[in-house]
Parts: structure tokens; sequence; C-alpha cells
């Protein structure tokens, strides 16, 4: 390594972020430039560890001890050129995965691992900047054709992987605007949508064809995915979970992507259809946020911008503790109590709490009723059982609620069903080792295939998956697989 003492010389340092004061007027990005200097000290932290398991922890198998030293060492376009050899769209992991690599990283045993995130975000951002980062359209064309339906990062990854294999690839959106969850289920305060539209200016440019307001299964029969040579299914798992307790039918009760999708219209400049006039807005509310992942620290943060009277979260889960548990040791991922810069902003927490009721009048929710649950330790090893402690029965004012408590798998009512795919037990679209489904040139990537996950586990499906589909049309793929480190052409 450039600097092999450098993780005794340097403490872990991450951007400054704007006052909570004023971030909260606006939904721009929570955290200020970080200056180079700084950075390529962060870098040097990087331990000589000799197997490094940030690659393990690292869905994509980024080389990350490599563009970490090259960083140091101030040679930036190669460092782009090692990070853009795994990673499609740096900029987006750069924002908003929650980054297990650094949970992986070695010198994390005992002491605050490297800041990759960080690292890998200026990376790409000095890239755009010196212009280094340009289309690369194909050599050659290959004269098949592939439907690639959603624009998540999942099909936005296969659509690049593909169109550079020299196929043609035509990516088709149900809403308005390409991006899928990252144009409207992230909050601009997390990722400003130029960044999604500088990726897809490049794209294009390349030769991917984006359609927008192409809902497949509804408007667009499923049978005309047919006149394509392959299709890849990468339409997430978008079917929220719901909480069917009495007064659930109570006006101001919200799924969380109903209530963030049209924040994100908002800040893009829309007016918002009929059907969604008046607006879901916590202005002046008590707002309650039921489910403690992202999702829900995304309402929490879009409603303290919008002026929110009070914003309460409830875990139906026991607190995490503060440190690793012993039961998930390094390298894995730990399930730990951690705090977002939304819940920086304002928010009361409770953990082990329970809905049982949405109480109002006039048929729109005014309060909700709670009961503390807690949990014991099943006889013969299994999950945990929940009881409720009985006398712990509260009300809490609430004008809005939204319910943020996951997704259970794709909606299957529509093109899914059409096509005749074959699900797993879970309810997602079952495929084989090439991700391809039951029925022959048809592939699936992403959440419609593993369930909810993360924007890193999405982009390397999609990688994966274009691999399968190029040996498909083929019979053989020069496509990289996960970490092989094949660069691309800059």
């Amino acid at each position: 390594m450039g600097k092999p003492t450098g993780f005794k010389e340097y403490p872990r340092e991450l951007p400054a972020k704007r006052p909570v004061s004023l971030r909260v007027r606006d939904f721009r990005e929570v955290y200020e430039r970080f200056p180079e200097d700084r950075l390529k000290r962060q870098a040097a932290r990087c331990m000589d560890c000799g197997v490094p398991f940030c690659h393990s922890g690292c869905p994509l198998g980024n080389i990350i001890p490599d563009w970490n030293d090259l960083v140091y060492l101030n040679r930036w376009r190669r460092a782009i050129e090692m990070l853009h050899a795994t990673n499609n769209f740096p900029e987006f992991t750069g924002r908003i995965c929650p980054a297990p690599c650094e949970e992986a990283c070695v010198l994390g045993i005992n002491e605050p691992p490297v800041t990759i995130e960080q690292i890998e975000r200026t990376i790409v951002e000095r890239a755009f900047e010196a212009g280094w980062i340009k289309p690369q359209p194909p050599e050659r064309r290959t004269g098949k054709s592939v439907a690639v339906v959603g624009s998540g990062p999942a099909g936005l990854a296969c659509a690049q992987q593909l169109n550079r294999a020299g196929h043609h690839v035509t990516v088709l959106e149900r809403d308005d605007r390409i991006g899928g969850l990252l144009r409207y289920g992230i909050p601009d305060f997390k990722l400003e949508k130029w960044v999604v539209e500088r990726r897809l200016e490049l794209m294009e440019q390349e030769g991917v064809v984006f359609r927008t307001n192409v809902h497949v299964g509804t408007d667009y029969p499923a049978d005309r995915l047919r006149s394509f040579d392959a299709v890849v299914l990468c339409g997430g798992a978008t079917k929220p979970r719901d909480l069917p307790m009495p007064g659930r039918d109570l006006d101001g009760v919200h799924f969380a992507m109903e209530y963030l999708t049209q924040q994100n219209r908002l800040v893009a400049g829309d007016r918002l259809p009929e059907r969604d006039s008046p607006p879901i807005t916590a202005e002046g509310k008590h707002v309650i946020v039921i489910g403690g992942g992202d999702t829900g620290s995304d309402c929490i943060g879009t409603a303290n911008r919008q002026k929110a009277k009070s914003v309460t979260q409830f875990e139906i889960l026991p607190t995490p503790p503060d440190d690793r548990p012993p039961h998930q040791p390094w390298p894995f991922w730990p399930v730990k109590l951690r705090t977002s810069t939304s819940h920086e902003e304002g928010c009361q927490q409770y953990w082990s709490i329970a809905t049982t009721e949405f109480l109002g009048d006039g048929g729109r929710v005014q309060r909700i009723r709670t009961i503390d649950v807690e949990f014991e330790a099943a006889n013969n090893g299994g999950q945990p059982r929940m009881k409720q402690v009985a006398g712990s029965e509260r009300e809490w004012p609430a004008d809005l609620v939204l319910l943020a408590m996951g997704f259970l798998g794709p909606e299957t009512d529509g093109m899914i069903g059409q096509l005749g795919v074959e699900l797993d037990p879970r309810g997602s679209v079952k495929t084989d080792e090439s991700y391809m489904t039951s029925v022959p040139g048809i592939f699936a990537a992403g959440d419609m295939r593993r369930g909810q996950s993360l924007v890193v586990w999405a982009i390397s499906e999609g990688r994966e998956a274009a691999r399968g589909v190029d040996r498909y049309l083929t019979g053989h793929t020069e496509l990289p697989t996960k970490g092989d480190g094949d660069l691309p052409r800059l």
C-alpha cells in the first residue's frame, strides 16, 4: 500500500453535514463536499491486510484496496477505471448504499473502518468533473434485441451491460420517468435526481432506448415481449406489507411509497394528477411512521422538511444493541442501532411496540392505539415468539400514518401472471443459475428475483443476469462476472 502506516496515523473522518436548521428547509443532499487532501488520508487508512474481506462484504466484488491505494497515490483516472470495472453506477452506491464493505473491513475488527463509500463517491465525481466518463457505445452490434422491464438499478445495470455487449436494448418503464426507486422511492436529500439524469444521458448516447409510460401486463400485453430475442424482468419487489388492523381504511393512513413518490414528483416540479389531490403532506400534523428501516427513515426526513408538528417512529422488534452482537461476528453484517441523518433532524423512536388499531372521527385518522410486546426464545430453537405485555396499551395523536414495513415481493397479477413464469416459495420470480426463469428466453434480476434488498445487490444482479442473457443469445459471453477486474474502455 502507498501508506502502510496510514491506519495508525489517521482517524476515520467523514464529510461535514449541513446544519439541521438549514437542510430541513430544502431537499438538497445532506453532506458537504470533502476536501481532497483529507480524502487521500482516509484512503491511506486502507491496510495491507493480506486478505481484503471488504471484497466479500461487497455484492459487486469491488476491488476496494486497489482504488484506495490509487487515490492515495493521486492516480484518479486509473481509480475510476478500477471502480467502473465492477460497478456501473458508483455515483449511486456512493450515496445510498449502507456500505456492507465497511462492516467487513479488516481494520474494523478493532478500529473504525475505512470510509470506503465516501472514497468511492469522490472518485466518480472527480472523474465526471474531469470529463473522463464518456459514452461507451459498442464497437459492433449483434442484431439481437433485448427488452428490460423496469428501470431501477438492476434494470439499468443489466441494460448497460447488454448494450455494451452489442445487443439492441430497450428499457420499458411504467412510470413517466426512468429510474425506478432511484427516481421516486429515494428522497432528493439522499440522491438528487440530476445524478440519475447524468447517467441516463450517457446510456442514451451509448444506444440504450428508454420507453416510459409502458406498463407491461396492463396497457402493454406481456405477449408483445415475445417480439424481442430475450426479456429481463427487473420490476422490483413493489408489493408493500400492509397492516390490516381496525381503522386501516381511515383517510390519512398511507403506504410509505405513496407519500415518498408524491414528494419526489413535487421536488421535480410536477403538478400532481387529480387522483392525488390534495397531496399527502405532513405539514402541521402529528406523524407516525410504522417501520424502522431505511424507508421509514426517508419518511421521517421528508416529514421534517414538510414542517410536521411531531414525528414518531414505531418498530415492533426490540432495540438493537449499540455494538456488534456476539452472534454476528466480523466480517458479517451486524444488526445494531444505526441513527440516520433523518433521525438527527427530529424524531422520537419507540421499539418493541405493536399497532393494534387506527382511530378517528369523520372518516379520518386522529389517533393510534398500541401495545408493548416482548419476545421469548422458542423451545425448539426456532424463531422467538412475540407476546403482548398486559396493561401496556397506549394511544398516540396521529394525523398522518405512514406504513414503512417493507415489501412482500413482486406484483403477480399482471405481467408475471401473463408470462406464466414460476415463483419460488417466497413469491419471487424463480430462476436458474443463469438467471433464466421457467420460460426460456425470459430472465429476472434484482428485487423481483431475490426479494427486497440493497441497491448494490440490485446492480450486481443486473450485471450477472446480463451475462446469462448474453450467453443465451450468442452461446458465450465476455461480460465480466463479480469482481473479475475486466477493466472497461474509457
